[in-house]
């Protein structure tokens, strides 16, 4: 495998990486993770497949095995932490508040619509592309992709902020 393809597309797994974790630091480790992986079992990928897909593949299977392992913290991090990270590549009209809203809102949507979501519309993978990634049917792909949309809407609408768990429905 050639290291320079490798390089190519470590932007994609650190925007894929920092928006699944939520913190520059892990999502930097999550991405070294990824790539020490990519490395050892290089004869896994096909030459001539897509070897974004499969390092996305690599980089979900790690984040699952890591929630499985230990559940992430939920902490308050004071806006004056991370308002220097957001304001490095914010538009000087964007809203910083947006940003965070959006980061929180995100970070209570499901780990599984979370993935769906950002494949889709972060890193711009088409539903079979996101199947094949997550292992999951493309039906399912578009159903998780409707709900976290749904939900992230309620959540940036002011929503109840419930946090999302299997068998918990909002009542309205």
């Amino acid at each position: 495998m050639d290291a320079r393809l490798l390089a190519d597309q470590i932007p994609s797994l650190r925007r894929y990486a920092r928006a699944l974790t939520g913190n520059a630091w892990a999502a930097d480790d999550l991405v070294q993770d990824t790539l020490e992986r990519a490395c050892s079992k290089w004869r896994l990928w096909v030459v001539g497949s897509d070897l974004r897909a499969w390092l996305f593949t690599v980089m979900h299977n790690i984040f699952a095995s890591q929630l499985r392992r230990t559940p992430p913290p939920h902490s308050v991090v004071p806006l004056d932490d991370v308002a220097h990270e957001l304001q490095d590549d914010a538009d000087p009209g964007r809203d910083l508040g947006t940003g965070l809203d959006l980061q929180r809102c995100l970070m209570q949507l499901p780990e599984e619509q979370r993935a769906v979501l950002l494949l889709v519309t972060l890193e711009d993978l088409s539903y079979a592309e996101v199947a094949k990634v997550l292992g999951i049917p493309a039906g399912t792909v578009m159903s998780r992709l409707s709900r976290a949309r749904a939900r992230l809407h309620e959540l940036m609408d002011g929503g109840a902020s419930v946090p999302n768990r299997p068998g918990l429905r909002l009542l309205k």
